[in-house]
């Protein structure tokens, strides 16, 4: 079981408990595959991020969902995920505005994710 809680922070929205039942142990993920505008997929390197405002290991997990067969779960600290375009030369930084934050994601093909 995998549970996800997002406390309020200036990475991303708060979440309220999540449960995930997981189905393979999670690995280490490093770039995902996004459509953050219609028909316009990018890669953007992922990572976790702490409340203590410092970036933590992001991990994809295979979790049931919700009887719809499975899913990829990309989860990471306290304070959920970071994303920025890949090939950033920027750290990680909360002031970026070519960053963003998502508490986690949930993903449904296996070729948007590249493993650490």
């Amino acid at each position: 079981m995998v549970t996800v809680e997002i406390p309020s922070n200036p990475n991303c929205a708060p979440v309220d408990l999540r449960v995930f039942h997981d189905v393979e142990p999670p690995r280490p993920v490093h770039r995902v595959c996004l459509e953050r505008l219609p028909g316009q997929p990018e890669w953007c390197e992922v990572t976790g991020w702490t409340t203590a405002g410092m970036p933590c290991p992001a991990l994809a997990q295979r979790v049931d969902d919700s009887g719809e067969g499975t899913a990829l779960l990309v989860y990471g600290g306290d304070a959920g995920l970071r994303l920025r375009p890949a090939g950033s030369p920027s750290p990680w930084r909360l002031d970026d505005p070519q960053q963003w934050g998502e508490p986690f994601l949930v993903m449904a093909d296996a070729r948007d994710l590249r493993m650490a």
